[in-house]
């Protein structure tokens, strides 16, 4: 039996020894791809290839891509763990012919890997073809008569299919194709061909697609005309969870050895037996297992959970893999125990995993005991609704409180949906998007740019050609005026005062990318300047001058003199190569998990975003700082070298998963610093001067920020820190070393008088709840209080509430008090607790709110709000009793 690691090798060594490129896998978040979140098939990193926007020094290529399937189109999440076949991360085997061979070698490849290489039974396949389809493309008849050919199989196992299984198109227009399938059938001992196309049992039995291969063979226009490549190309893909299935002689994807360690561990955490069947149980282990591989594969190429974009969709595989855990009845966090589990089955083949093995540990353990108690929390704000849940055509928990426990929560609605299928109601579809349609209208605001400005570029670049970039070395230039832009559009001319863009055949202005700002300076042309304020990149090929022109006019095809701002680029490098030192510093002092996830460089400061779960410590950041500043007082020379991505690979550069780079990179030395970079730096690390971490901060989870600044900056801000520091010692007439002492004194001072001035408000508190309580009225048993008090302050409220609730229980007080500024209104309700099945605090505290023109809630027996309408406090305090009355 074969191992998966065995398999994924024979692959790739089948088709190397067939003159194939062996290209490793690309990462799960396609750089400069904004059309996809997520790598979802083995193609992806050859799209611009296929495309012709990319050119590669090979024509057939190899690989074994990591995949992920959870949203758009190819979402799979609610299929996982229910069926034997679907994951939201699998391993997808694929083989690449650039308009290098076709369908019979493809076909004739496929074939002998399976059979030869693997030794599956023939008798157990059949294959699909595409059978044509009007107004598209006609039958696949050549790939028919190479299959019979090559298989010998009769016609009754060369099945023809329409579009919608067997033609591939990369979009509406563009390079597409027909695509032929071979399937399998598992597990039956009458292997019949005219079962074909019949769902497989939940357990595995039946046909499965194991191989897909597409023929890109045509150009589809606008208008729907389709034209035959100049060079057609193929595209296959396998996934390697069901070729291990196959060939481990097992049913299920999840009893192969990529995921059966996983679904054990489940088990053993849990206390349940697995027995590969459809029971509640056995799903819920599956889908641990599939989420775990999710999860530790994510968060190892720097995707943290949060609750945008990628990092949500992130979260919700967490959470969703954390309520199965709770329904298996684990108590306790699990879910990083099975992702370890995951670095140690697959960590041989994907290093990074055990490289970044302790922030998969952190990572998942924080994110689990987060969302633990949001579901405790989540739990109780559905029972404390419970009688919102309607009795009429069905039980509905109401959009508006789905949409509260998804948006204060951060409770996914398909948990939502999987607590109302447990406890009998159902999530109230409609309300919710109309919720969440609002919050985006609320939060949208106006947005500024427009498609035109952004269509001009491509044509504009594909006439003036590639605008070659001289500034490693030089910082001005004398060249040709190719065109100007102005208002999205191409202009002949740019007059003084016009804000525009200039593009020249080569310029020394560093167009903004990899964290590095555009540059600034002047473009000079016999008297006429235009000050350039931005530089920009953006199509590959074209860089453009943002700017306005200070005077006179420009017109293109004419030479120009350029000139870049020598103090901005000068600091810019400085702080650019402090950049790579200060990465180097913070892998030594925290360790490899600090991952970089972005930067910003400009001339005044440096901004460093990296992978991290807590804040540094004082210590560690002088430490940081020291090391930086070390390797700056050796004045090494800073050096760059450009070289094949496999040799600087192999070197131990670091790069950084967002960005794309080529098949040739430029790699920089820093000291010990080694990494790929584009941008400018210093000659030697004594340039840099100075360097001064300014603040480190929190950005979002699992990621951290540093601002740091070098050079004259850095003294500045030093010099700055200074006066403020002799200010404060002048002001508290003490010598600087003495401030802490003297400031500890001060506070200390402040805390005592505190105390004092919160025992006299208790008394006079105290004092007044006795009078209050007189004025409280007597309603169906209940006694109900509404009040204003001259507090301001919402903690002192609440007490009070609390204590007029307990003099007076059983009651419902509800108190107003115009704020300390006297520009808000704070109102606070208290509930006795025998009383919330009649009088809810929320909703009470809620509608008095609405009065002062503001809004709360919260609990049943307490709950708080505030609004900008203070005047109408006696109003709303009143209307206690009119609600309760109503009750």
């Amino acid at each position: 039996m074969a191992s998966s690691s065995e398999i994924r090798e024979s692959f790739l060594r089948f088709f190397e020894d067939r003159e194939h490129e062996r290209v490793a896998s690309g990462p799960l978040v396609p750089p400069n791809d904004p059309t996809l979140m997520f790598a979802n098939a083995g193609m992806v990193q050859f799209k611009d290839v296929f495309t012709g926007k990319d050119e590669r020094a090979y024509s057939r290529a190899t690989s074994s891509q990591k995949c992920i399937r959870i949203s758009g189109k190819h979402n799979d999440l609610e299929n996982v763990g229910v069926t034997a076949r679907h994951h939201t991360f699998f391993e997808m085997l694929g083989n690449f012919s650039f308009g290098d061979y076709f369908k019979r070698e493809a076909i004739q490849y496929a074939w002998d890997y399976f059979i030869d290489t693997l030794a599956l039974e023939p008798e157990r396949m059949v294959v699909t073809v595409f059978g044509g389809e009007k107004g598209l493309a006609p039958a696949d008849e050549e790939a028919s008569k190479i299959w019979a050919d090559v298989t010998g199989f009769s016609k009754d196992r060369i099945i023809r299919c329409g579009a919608k299984d067997n033609f591939w198109q990369m979009g509406d227009t563009g390079p597409c194709g027909p695509c032929s399938e071979i399937h399998y059938c598992l597990g039956l001992d009458d292997v019949d061909p005219r079962t074909f196309g019949e769902e497989p049992a939940p357990d595995g039995r039946g046909w499965f697609e194991l191989w897909n291969l597409v023929f890109m063979q045509f150009d589809r226009h606008a208008e729907g005309k389709m034209v035959s490549l100049p060079a057609p190309s193929i595209d296959t893909g396998a996934g390697l969870e069901r070729i291990a299935v196959v060939s481990q002689g097992v049913l299920s994807n999840y009893d192969t050895d990529l995921l059966r360690p996983v679904v054990d561990l489940a088990s053993e955490i849990s206390g349940k037996r697995y027995r590969s069947s459809q029971s509640d149980d056995d799903i819920s282990m599956r889908v641990i297992a599939d989420h775990a591989r999710t999860t530790a594969f994510l968060i190892s190429e720097g995707v943290f959970p949060d609750k945008d974009g990628r990092a949500y969709v992130l979260r919700r595989v967490m959470r969703r893999a954390i309520r199965h855990g709770h329904r298996l009845g684990i108590g306790e966090p699990f879910l990083h125990h099975c992702a370890l589990r995951v670095v140690d089955n697959m960590g041989a083949v994907y290093p990074q995993l055990i490289e970044r093995r302790a922030l998969i540990d952190e990572i998942a353990s924080q994110e689990e005991q987060r969302f633990r108690r949001t579901l405790d929390r989540g739990l109780q704000l559905i029972d404390d609704n419970r009688e919102w849940i309607k009795t009429d055509r069905a039980r509905s928990l109401p959009g508006e409180v789905a949409f509260r426990l998804y948006d204060t929560y951060g409770f996914p609605v398909d948990l939502q949906e999987v607590i109302g299928q447990e406890q009998g109601f159902e999530v109230d579809h409609a309300g919710f998007a109309k919720e969440l349609e609002n919050a985006r209208a609320r939060s949208q605001g106006s947005k500024v740019g427009g498609s035109a400005v952004a269509d001009v570029y491509p044509t504009v670049a594909a006439q003036v050609g590639t605008v070659e970039f001289h500034g490693y070395d030089a910082e001005s230039e004398r060249s040709e005026l190719l065109a100007l832009i102005s208002e999205g559009g191409v202009v002949s001319k740019l007059d003084a005062g016009q804000v525009g863009e200039v593009i020249t055949r080569v310029t020394p202005f560093y167009p903004e990318q990899g964290g590095q700002v555009g540059d600034r300076g002047q473009i000079e042309l016999d008297g006429s300047l235009f000050e350039v304020e931005d530089t920009q990149k953006p199509v590959d090929g074209l860089i453009v001058h943002r700017g306005r022109v200070a005077s006179g006019s420009f017109t293109p095809n004419v030479e120009v003199d350029l000139s870049v701002d020598h103090a901005a680029r000068s600091a810019t490098r400085r702080n650019h190569s402090a950049t790579h030192l200060l990465h180097w510093a913070l892998r030594q002092v925290i360790g490899p998990t600090a991952a970089q996830k972005g930067s910003l460089v400009g001339p005044d400061r440096l901004r460093f975003d990296y992978s991290g779960t807590r804040p540094l410590e004082p210590t560690e950041i002088t430490a940081i700082e020291n090391l930086v500043n070390r390797e700056i007082l050796e004045n090494t020379k800073i050096t760059t070298e450009v070289l094949p991505m496999d040799e600087a690979k192999s070197r131990g550069a670091i790069g950084i998963f967002e960005e794309k780079y080529g098949n040739v990179v430029r790699m920089l030395r820093i000291g010990p610093s080694l990494e790929l970079c584009g941008g400018t730096h210093a000659g030697r690390t004594g340039d840099i001067g100075l360097f001064k971490v300014l603040s480190e901060t929190g950005l979002a989870a699992g990621v951290r920020r540093i601002e740091a600044t070098t050079g004259l900056n850095a003294l500045a801000h030093l010099r700055e820190v200074e006066s403020e520091l002799t200010g404060a010692a002048s002001l508290l007439k003490a010598p600087a070393q003495q401030l802490r002492d003297r400031v500890g004194r001060l506070i200390e001072q402040q805390k005592k008088a505190q105390r004092e001035i919160d025992r006299l408000n208790r008394s006079i508190m105290s004092g007044g709840s006795e009078d209050l309580s007189a004025a409280a009225r007597k309603v169906d048993g209940a006694s109900v209080l509404g009040a204003i008090v001259e507090i301001g302050d919402a903690g002192t409220l609440r007490e009070m509430a609390d204590q007029l609730r307990d003099k007076l229980a059983p009651a419902v007080v509800l108190l107003g008090s115009p704020s300390k500024d006297r520009k808000k209104a704070l109102l606070v309700c208290s509930v006795s607790k025998g009383l919330t099945d009649r009088f809810r605090a929320g909703d009470i505290v809620k509608a008095a709110a609405a009065i002062v023109g503001g809004n709360g809630g919260g609990r049943s027996d307490f709950a708080q709000a505030g609004g900008p309408d203070p005047s109408r406090l006696k109003e709303a305090v009143a209307k206690v009793y009119e609600l309760v009355g109503a009750l």
